[in-house]
């Protein structure tokens, strides 16, 4: 079984990932024609939302400790699993 402190650095490592994801398709946004541009803009702050959702309950979980897992456990979940579904929204 994993211990906490392994979780929370693999949560770290996917959200930097998802960080420059995010960077990747914000500059092929700015790329893009005026019509399809203000479509894509539109779900990308909607992702940019969901990643900040995860990225403030990944930051309490890790001022809380890793002893505070099982508190945090949930929401940080509940959050992680909203910004994939995100991501693949914006894919299709």
């Amino acid at each position: 079984m994993e211990t906490a402190e392994r979780q929370v650095e693999n949560m770290e490592a996917e959200l930097r990932q998802w960080g420059e994801r995010l960077s990747k398709l914000v500059a092929t946004a700015d790329a893009s024609g005026t019509a399809a541009k203000i479509d894509y803009r539109n779900r990308l702050d909607h992702l940019r939302e969901k990643y900040a959702a995860a990225e403030a309950r990944f930051e309490e979980l890790k001022a809380a400790g890793t002893g505070k897992w099982e508190v945090f456990k949930g929401g940080v979940e509940n959050a992680w699993s909203e910004l994939a579904m995100a991501f693949t929204k914006l894919a299709n």
